[in-house]
């Protein structure tokens, strides 16, 4: 190798090394960016009223006040709150993967009359703002099934699909699948039930993990349809216990944030668990139209 070849390679390498330390860099100033106003949710949970009002602000409380949670959950019905949230959450998630599911392998594989302007309008109602069809939902529910206060209009429509997003994520993610193997599958004699259930739904696990974060996360933060649809106290979901809470409490900012504090740790958890599959699942979405 040749000296000039030498010189370039190493002055390749520099620049490499460099731009990895810049990107390193800039990735730690973005992420103290984003977990900056959630440890100072955090921070303000620990201190005292006259503390959180003292100029300059304080990066670190004079005392770790645990005990205000402590007093928090005396007023802050939490796990009531939780287990409402809940009985939402966890049959809308199962129907909405599974109907998601069904659909996006429909749409992946199945030929039938209409596929193409079925999708159109499937890919296309995502770009209609929820805030168009409220109202007619709202009408359709409470007068035309008269379901006054109930859970139930915020969790039927996950049984019909699943969601308009969740279908092109499932199918995206299916036609990644090569054909070949379904091909084969139905030379042995399996059914479109059975390649769906032993071949495609095995390869989308990442997939279907994705569509139960993206509902578990847009039930847990939706606090519009639960305003709407869930009238009384005793059935109040996290969201709605969190603002009524927050109206209670008024100028007491210590404990209102540690009711914000354990109203989205749920949430972190959940999606820590799943953290994997749903980068695995977001990647793997695009590979293939």
């Amino acid at each position: 190798m040749s000296m000039a070849a030498h010189r370039k390679m190493k002055s390749r390498k520099r620049s490499e090394m460099a731009g990895n330390i810049v990107s390193f860099i800039i990735v730690i100033l973005l992420t103290f960016v984003v977990l900056f106003p959630i440890w100072w949710i955090f921070r303000t949970s620990l201190m005292t009223n006259a503390e959180i009002y003292k100029y300059p602000p304080s990066f670190l409380p004079e005392k770790w006040l645990f005990s205000n949670y402590k007093k928090a959950l005396e007023i802050f019905k939490f796990w009531k709150y939780f287990f409402n949230t809940m009985k939402i959450i966890v049959p809308a998630c199962l129907a909405g993967t599974f109907t998601a599911t069904i659909c996006g392998y429909a749409f992946a594989r199945l030929r039938f009359r209409g596929k193409n302007f079925i999708w159109t309008l499937c890919v296309g109602s995502m770009l209609l703002p929820p805030m168009v069809t409220l109202i007619p939902l709202y009408i359709m529910w409470t007068r035309g099934l008269g379901l006054h206060d109930s859970y139930l209009p915020l969790i039927l429509p996950y049984f019909c699909g699943g969601g308009a997003f969740n279908i092109f994520l499932i199918r995206q993610f299916i036609m990644t699948i090569p054909k070949e193997l379904d091909e084969a599958a139905t030379i042995d004699g399996a059914g479109r039930f059975r390649i769906l259930f032993n071949i495609i739904l095995p390869a989308i696990k990442s997939a279907m993990i994705v569509v139960a974060l993206f509902i578990f996360i847009g039930l847990w933060n939706d606090l519009l349809q639960q305003m709407v649809y869930i009238n009384s106290s005793d059935k109040f979901t996290i969201a709605l216990g969190l603002t009524n809470f927050r109206g209670q409490l008024k100028q007491d900012w210590s404990l209102t944030m540690c009711a914000t504090c354990l109203s989205f740790a749920p949430g972190v958890i959940f999606y820590l668990i799943g953290q994997k599959y749903f980068v695995e699942g977001i990647t793997m979405t695009g590979m293939k139209n």
